[in-house]
């Protein structure tokens, strides 16, 4: 194996772009987000193909219009939504293995299904940790959001790669469902069974208030419930405000909040709706905890 660093240069990039890995755990104690990857099924789909650790740091796209030049060949993979990926202006799959050569240039351009991509590199993308992660967020990281001009290291592996006449299809199915499944959370046993009922029979709406912090849902629930003085709260965690707004927690949310917490996302959950975008809708199914 012959591996030598080398780099690509951010072109042109919308905002939402960032090096995303499984994030940052355990630091909760001291404020810091969890942050890594909005969709984590993707994330590691794109490792496990390129047979990087799952842990591996890849980039989150979340706007068209991004543009790379690799200066150093490399294997590359993509995942999450579906959009128009060319290579020096000639189209290639939106999914699977893809060869760079020296120079090459990858644009991203529409997204026609979900709204957050996946590309990872073989043997990763190489920066420092900060606090056992190397997931971007501003004021804990020296790169925050990615911009045009800066240059990402990498470690490029010039060994024969194999070659495969198969082609490994991505499946985004499981984006398109409107069915979220969640789990009760600490406060939903408070709640009244009038509002419960609403909660899992309404059609909400994605509202364009949403980040790597939060998505907000258009539809209010009346309820009666009294705020919390503060509370841990974790990526997934649903909250129902006094004006009956309701918030779900992403990966770069805050780690207490004074919200009551009704409901609970999984993991594989927050993926599904890290791939939607505003105006789509979702509905809540609840799911009981086992012990």
């Amino acid at each position: 194996m012959n591996k030598r660093t080398s780099y690509f240069t951010i072109l042109k990039s919308g905002p939402g772009t960032s090096i995303q890995d499984l994030g940052r755990i355990g630091f909760g104690q001291y404020g810091i987000p969890v942050s890594g990857a909005m969709d984590v099924t993707s994330m590691k789909w794109v490792n496990h193909l390129l047979k990087n650790s799952e842990n591996d740091a890849v980039l989150e796209v979340s706007q068209p219009g991004f543009k790379i030049k690799f200066e150093y060949p490399t294997t590359i993979c993509i995942a999450g939504a579906k959009s128009l990926i060319s290579i020096n202006d000639r189209t290639v799959a939106s999914e699977g293995l893809l060869s760079i050569d020296y120079g090459d240039v990858l644009e991203i351009g529409p997204i026609s299904l979900g709204a957050r991509i996946y590309l990872g590199i073989k043997n990763g993308i190489d920066i420092p940790y900060t606090l056992d992660s190397k997931s971007s967020y501003s004021g804990i990281t020296k790169l925050g959001m990615l911009n045009k001009g800066n240059q990402i290291s990498f470690s490029s592996d010039q060994s024969i790669l194999p070659f495969y006449r198969a082609k490994v299809k991505f499946p985004r199915d499981w984006m398109e469902t409107k069915e979220i499944e969640v789990y009760p959370g600490a406060e939903w046993k408070e709640l009244k069974k009038e509002a419960q009922s609403q909660i899992l029979n309404t059609s909400f709406t994605i509202s364009n208030q949403q980040n790597r912090m939060a998505f907000q849902l258009e539809e209010r629930i009346p309820n009666e419930l009294e705020e919390l003085a503060t509370a841990p709260v974790y990526p997934g965690t649903v909250q129902l405000t006094s004006g009956g707004k309701l918030i779900i927690l992403m990966k770069d949310a805050q780690v207490t909040g004074g919200y009551p917490r009704i409901l609970q996302l999984s993991e594989y959950s927050i993926s599904q709706l890290a791939q939607k975008r505003p105006n789509d809708k979702i509905t809540f199914i609840l799911k009981e905890i086992i012990f």
